[in-house]
């Protein structure tokens, strides 16, 4: 059988069967941007967690959350190739299956980061074309993007009880700076925060995931940051670094549009 040789995002050379034909995804992100690549037999494994593209993940092996892996079970399938990330799955359990299969994993803070995963994930999965064409879709809408009329402050919550940012260094933190948008935090990567330490942003986004804030969240937060807009916003648009960027500009412009509006 054909092998190839390749190098990850954590600058690890692993040698898998090429193409690979029973693949483990760790990664909701991932497993979407797999699928949009055009593969699904190939997907023999994938988390409680993706849920992307809804019909197809239904159908698919369950192995665990991406920080609690069922390590057995994931034996039990025999991959020929796993993908996780650095930042979204447990070291210790990725430790052990790099030990016993081929484990490519991602490393993603900015854009030009997740092109380049999009990029080497076709490559190693046999469709580098279809890669190709959605890095170029993708940077071509970034690249028009029209960015927000001034810096608005804007916070960032992903989570709650504690009270979670955010910050720097962070691929939604480069989401937000393409947008044109200031994040208040600059200091950490995910630092806790007192909620009324925040009424001085213009805006405060409470994401739907992690945590998944809805409106009574929202009109909570209000109450202790009256001078802030407060406004529920679409976790995936923010962080999901694989094809879900073929739809992040037209949602972030709906945005800009709406904050343009109503804070200048």
């Amino acid at each position: 059988m054909l092998q190839q040789t390749c190098t990850d995002q954590l600058s690890r050379q692993i040698t898998v069967n090429f193409p690979p034909r029973r693949i483990i995804s760790l990664v909701p992100s991932q497993t979407e941007l797999l699928f949009d690549l055009g593969l699904d037999a190939e997907i023999i494994g994938i988390t409680k967690f993706c849920n992307h593209p809804s019909h197809k993940v239904k159908t698919k092996t369950k192995i665990g959350g991406t920080k609690n892996l069922d390590l057995d079970k994931i034996r039990s399938l025999k991959p020929d190739l796993i993908i996780g990330n650095k930042e979204e799955n447990e070291q210790l359990q990725i430790e052990t299956l790099m030990r016993e299969f081929p484990v490519w994993m991602s490393d993603i803070n900015d854009l030009q980061s997740a092109l380049d995963m999009i990029t080497a994930i076709g490559e190693i999965v046999d469709r580098k074309t279809e890669s190709a064409l959605m890095v170029n879709q993708i940077s071509n809408s970034f690249r028009n993007l029209n960015k927000a009329a001034k810096p608005i402050k804007v916070a960032y919550l992903i989570w709650q009880n504690p009270y979670m940012l955010a910050g720097t260094n962070t691929f939604i933190d480069d989401m937000l700076q393409r947008c044109g948008w200031q994040n208040v935090s600059i200091t950490e990567r995910y630092p806790v925060v007192d909620i009324e330490d925040l009424s001085w942003a213009d805006v405060i986004m409470l994401s739907s995931e992690p945590f998944p804030f809805k409106q009574k969240h929202a009109d909570a937060i209000s109450k202790l940051c009256p001078q802030s807009k407060i406004i529920l916003v679409d976790g995936e648009m923010f962080s999901w670094y694989g094809s879900r960027l073929l739809h992040a500009v037209n949602y972030f412009e709906q945005l800009i549009t709406e904050l343009n509006n109503e804070l200048i």
